[in-house]
């Protein structure tokens, strides 16, 4: 993810695709990372809290460094048995400590590797709350800005997250979700509330491609709600997480949209 001065918007005529990976840990294997990484442009990594170990950090860094795609911490509450998606009742200097922590060990790895972290995406429950409560969010931008200044802090469009981001000094992205319904508001339908996530691919496909040429998506009432578009998040832990990647770049190229990091 490259930084610009756009604030709203997205960029237009290209975007980011994202995915979250390195969420295996020991004997247990998620996602399909390689294979991701040969359709993505941006990887998000995880740091050992929600999921991830070293040797899974190690490993998936490696393969994007070989892919030429750009590398991300993604930093998550400390639930592998909720896998970061339950809200725990964390205070802003909590939540400093936990991204400090986990950004820093990635930012280690990479480096150690020979290559460069670009951006923190924060993961699940602590992305969302994070995404409401400027509190939160800004000791998220704080940790990131104190490890690196030249780091990208990730969050949804139009959340407390990317103002925080501007206001640390920092640079932000604006993301969408091609998988995930909305509310009227621009906040995402909680996981727990049926509907929540689109089954449908040519549907997802279809919402991917309208929020990155428009900057509109539909919301669950129907209305139409502006989103700046610079990143579209693909998750990679479904069965069929690389063949839908594929898909939804495909569509977007065929829009005319340049995929990019």
């Amino acid at each position: 993810m490259q930084a610009s001065s756009r604030r709203a918007g997205g960029n237009a005529g290209q975007i980011d695709l994202n995915a979250d990976m390195g969420e295996s840990f020991g004997v247990y294997k998620l996602g399909q990372d390689e294979a991701l990484l040969g359709v993505v442009t941006s990887a998000n990594i995880a740091c050992g809290f929600h999921a991830g170990d070293p040797t899974t950090m190690r490993v998936v860094v490696e393969q994007a460094l070989a892919a030429g795609v750009a590398i991300g911490a993604h930093p998550g509450l400390p639930d592998r048995v909720g896998f970061g998606r339950r809200e725990l009742a964390i205070t802003p200097e909590e939540a400093f400590d936990l991204t400090l922590y986990q950004v820093g060990a990635l930012h280690g790895v990479v480096r150690a590797l020979g290559g460069q972290l670009r951006h923190v995406k924060p993961h699940g429950a602590l992305y969302n709350m994070a995404a409401a409560r400027f509190d939160l969010a800004s000791a998220i931008a704080e940790a990131v800005r104190r490890v690196d200044d030249q780091l990208i802090l990730v969050g949804l469009a139009g959340s407390a997250l990317v103002t925080a981001a501007h206001q640390a000094s920092i640079a932000a992205r604006s993301e969408v979700f091609a998988d995930r319904r909305y509310r009227a508001d621009g906040s995402l339908v909680p996981r727990r509330q049926a509907g929540a996530v689109i089954e449908d691919p040519a549907e997802a496909v279809a919402q991917a491609v309208q929020m990155a040429t428009a900057g509109v998506v539909k919301a669950e009432d129907g209305s139409r709600v502006p989103v700046a578009a610079d990143t579209l998040c693909i998750h990679g832990d479904g069965s069929h997480a690389v063949t839908f990647a594929m898909q939804i770049r495909r569509a977007l190229e065929e829009a005319g949209v340049r995929v990019v990091a």
